[in-house]
């Protein structure tokens, strides 16, 4: 008996995720060129940024197309080892990771960086997403269905705020909780836990900012949201900067490399901040178009997503779906002021290679479920007539 072929990956996807990726180079080079040409630490290169970005999109590639040729049956059987290898990473990160901007959240190899919280992310999504598919209806149940799903979320959570990492842990918390709460928990169950986690949460948050020593920085960035001018030239530099770039950038951008912003005045413009730079070059019209594809790109993702039978697929495709999207909504509304900042990398975009690795990796597993619903071998099914048919058609004929 002959295995059954798998069908072509969803090209859609595949060509919007090239694109993006593509525009994301153009714009970290366009944000990074000045300052990687003037400082030293970039070895005076205007292209030191964007070789290591360009890297990394070449080894997220290989991953894509690695995983969208896994079946998804086989991606099962890594979810385990997967998530114990996370565990251990993110334990051993506050003890012999290295320090950027307060957090200990990297670990330097080579020279590169490789932020293990960025890959927590995807693992929790596979192993929600199988645990839950294995329990069933069990799933509705609290001690046997949505107990271990928190606890499983809370250990991680936890792992990562020891690095400080207080944006990737709120992605993590809303992707799963998506999750979760598609994959048929009792919506009852869910706002009973929610509210304990919420008072615990905010108990714990309290106890820690108050006994942090990085308490003025946090109160620094409360109160920019509120008034980023209270502070213009001091703790709310940075959001005031990127709103004179999105007013430098009016109805039709500077163009392509004429923002004025990036040249030292925005900090992370490459990185965090590389929206703000994408409202001063290409404008409010280049802006808008910029979102139209990302929403397209997001929508595409969803319906892989949505067309998958399979509860462990469904699962896996919409938690990506939904880890792109809830992160791109906090870097945007961090950069615009919406809401307060949380530094988080606009996934595709920002420079940040375990970003842009994971989220391209990820891509190739919706692209591998795609693959799932496309086989050939259903399409010749549903065009070949049934043997009854087929005999009354050859009786005819005599």
């Amino acid at each position: 008996m002959q295995p059954s072929r798998r069908g072509t990956p969803d090209f859609l996807l595949l060509l919007l995720t090239f694109l993006i990726v593509g525009f994301g180079l153009v714009m970290v080079f366009s944000a990074s060129s000045a300052i990687a040409i003037t400082s030293k630490e970039y070895g005076n290169n205007a292209f030191y940024v964007v070789k290591k970005q360009a890297i990394f999109a070449v080894l997220g590639t290989i991953g894509m197309f690695f995983l969208m040729n896994v079946p998804m049956a086989k991606l099962r059987l890594l979810l385990k080892p997967l998530f114990i290898v996370i565990l251990i990473l993110l334990a051993l990160v506050p003890f012999i990771g290295y320090e950027v901007n307060g957090a200990r959240s990297w670990f330097r190899i080579a020279g590169f960086s490789i932020q293990p919280s960025e890959f927590a992310k995807l693992a929790v999504i596979l192993y929600l997403a199988g645990l839950i598919d294995k329990k069933g209806d069990r799933v509705k149940e609290f001690r046997r269905g949505l107990v271990p799903s928190v606890i499983i979320v809370g250990i991680v959570a936890f792992l990562i705020m020891l690095q400080p990492d207080f944006g990737s842990m709120v992605i993590l918390v809303l992707c799963a909780s998506l999750v979760i709460i598609v994959g048929g928990a009792n919506m009852k169950h869910i706002l009973l836990a929610s509210g304990a986690v919420a008072v615990i949460g905010c108990i714990g948050a309290l106890i820690y900012v108050f006994s942090s020593e990085t308490l003025g920085y946090r109160m620094d960035r409360i109160s920019c949201y509120i008034n980023p001018w209270s502070d213009s030239q001091g703790s709310c530099y940075q959001i005031v900067q990127s709103m004179y770039a999105f007013g430098h950038g009016e109805l039709t951008g500077a163009g392509i490399g004429q923002s004025i912003q990036k040249l030292h005045y925005l900090p992370e413009a490459h990185n965090d901040f590389i929206f703000a730079i994408i409202g001063e070059e290409l404008g409010f019209i280049g802006t808008v178009v910029f979102l139209l594809f990302y929403l397209a790109f997001i929508w595409r993702g969803l319906l892989v997503a949505l067309r998958s039978t399979d509860t462990f697929g469904n699962l896996v495709g919409i938690g990506i779906v939904g880890l792109i999207g809830v992160q791109a909504f906090i870097n945007m509304g961090g950069v615009t002021g919406a809401i307060p900042m949380t530094g988080v990398t606009l996934p595709f975009i920002s420079s940040g290679g375990s970003s842009l690795l994971v989220m391209m990796c990820s891509i190739g597993i919706l692209l591998s479920l795609s693959r799932e619903y496309n086989k050939p071998d259903k399409q010749e099914k549903s065009d070949k007539p049934d043997k009854p048919e087929r005999n009354r058609r050859q009786a005819s004929r005599t």
